[in-house]
């Protein structure tokens, strides 16, 4: 063992005297640790992961993105006159409630997700626009 670096694999306890039987059976009797160190630090890992999974939900999705395009699809959005000048107006109120700048995407989003939660009245402006009326 003299002129030789000491290495993970090797045994701490074991004796630079020792014999090759002592050598043959020391890999095995530590092939169990690792596996268990592996387990063990899989666990962490994962524990770890869940940390941080935790904290990103914590997180508003304003201060975890880096750009508000991040994590979004682009899709076009034509509006008609009437539409674009109440997105201005909410926005502006937006601002005013929030007392910062508000992102006409963040906005434009919620406006969405909102909509969808209340698609009873989705359905009434869709009819207002002429959806489900028929000529016969």
């Amino acid at each position: 063992m003299t002129g030789m670096k000491k290495g993970a694999g090797e045994n701490p306890f074991a004796d630079d005297s020792s014999t090759e039987s002592k050598t043959d059976t020391a890999p095995e009797a530590e092939e169990p640790a690792p596996e268990q160190d592996d387990e063990g630090g899989s666990n962490q890992a994962e524990d770890e992961d869940e940390k941080q999974s935790r904290q990103q939900i914590q997180i508003p999705y304003k201060f975890r993105r880096d750009g508000v395009q991040d994590g979004r699809d682009r899709v076009p959005l034509f509006l008609q006159k009437e539409t674009k000048v109440a997105e201005r107006d909410a926005l502006r109120e937006f601002e005013d409630r929030f007392e910062e700048n508000v992102s006409l995407t963040d906005l434009r989003e919620a406006l969405m997700k909102v909509g969808l939660q209340h698609l009873d009245e989705t359905e009434e402006c869709l009819e207002e626009w002429g959806y489900g009326m028929t000529f016969d």
